[in-house]
């Protein structure tokens, strides 16, 4: 039996293919019954911190709407609202706020800075995105994929793009624990980093599945799911013409849609998107995308990891 009471959740590198289907078991029944109406108390009594340093929509939207379904009381920290990083250290930010809170979500910059709160502060930690991982969203979207395919191991995945941000190091990870043969398009200089391929080439060879990083679109042939994100992520703003000139040959579009051989291609974006960048109107608004989809399951898988990780079931 999962238990992952009192675990925090700051990459899927910490937990196990059993587990991470445990969480999507977990959302699709969460889901399930709130599409009834039925919403819970398993955090009755839970005060829940939300420390933002970026800005969000999905992120910041889903963690208070899937607190407040089960009855806990989230309190959002912008970065102008408390002293984390200017007068107090996170370390002594984490203490304070342990004593105060059940439990603490962070989106910020650093990953140093979400390891640091779950260190120092006693109480589970969700990482609502650091500039190296976003491991909801990825929940989110095994749980879409899972819902269009049903069984997801042994699907092919592609994301093209920018392949070094913290979107394409999430799903590779994620796509490796759970047997997905992934497939990275980018330029050579966009590539991910030599040791996470490596570490997921070692969850590969546990799952059956596989990871290849490339230069060639041709390598979109039989995939079940094109994947992109922004060109440009938060923080990088400076970069923008500079991406757009080196990535505008890796844009999603109706053709290379058509490229996989596939019609039951779907698309994904974890959003937000450019459109007209990294991908056309047509088709993020076409009959294969399903990022709306997405969109809405990060409320539910979010759900999912405090009640797992906090909640009182």
């Amino acid at each position: 039996m999962v238990n992952l009471k009192g675990r925090s959740f700051l990459t899927l590198k910490d937990f196990t293919a059993e587990e991470i289907e445990y969480l999507l078991d977990l959302a699709a029944d969460l889901k399930a019954k709130k599409k009834q109406g039925i919403t819970g108390n398993s955090l009755k009594g839970k005060n829940i911190a939300l420390l933002f340093e970026k800005t969000s929509t999905r992120t910041r939207c889903a963690f208070t709407v899937a607190a407040k379904d089960e009855g806990g009381f989230p309190e959002f920290l912008g970065k102008d609202d408390i002293q984390m990083g200017k007068k107090e250290t996170v370390e002594d930010t984490a203490r304070v706020l342990g004593r105060m809170f059940d439990g603490i979500e962070f989106r910020g910059f650093k990953h140093e800075t979400v390891e640091k709160l779950a260190e120092y502060s006693g109480v589970p930690v969700w990482n609502g995105l650091t500039d190296d991982y976003h491991p909801t969203q990825i929940l989110a979207d095994l749980l879409t994929m899972r819902e269009v395919f049903g069984e997801i191991k042994g699907r092919k995945f592609v994301f093209i793009g920018d392949g070094r941000n913290n979107m394409a190091n999430s799903l590779m990870i994620g796509c490796t624990k759970m047997g997905l043969h992934i497939v990275i398009i980018a330029p050579k200089s966009l590539w991910p980093k030599a040791e996470l391929v490596k570490l997921c080439e070692t969850y590969a060879k546990e799952s059956g599945g596989s990871v290849t990083v490339t230069d060639d679109q041709s390598a979109v042939t039989g995939a079940d799911v094109i994947y992109t994100d922004v060109w440009c992520s938060m923080g990088e703003e400076d970069k923008a013409a500079e991406r757009v000139a080196l990535l505008s040959a890796y844009q999603v579009n109706q053709a290379l849609m058509d490229a996989t051989g596939k019609k039951e291609t779907i698309f994904m974006h974890c959003l937000p998107a450019v459109r007209g960048n990294e991908v056309t109107e047509d088709v993020l608004e076409g009959s294969q995308s399903v990022v709306f989809d997405e969109a809405e399951n990060r409320m539910h898988t979010i759900k999912a990891v405090m009640v797992a990780t906090l909640g009182n079931q």
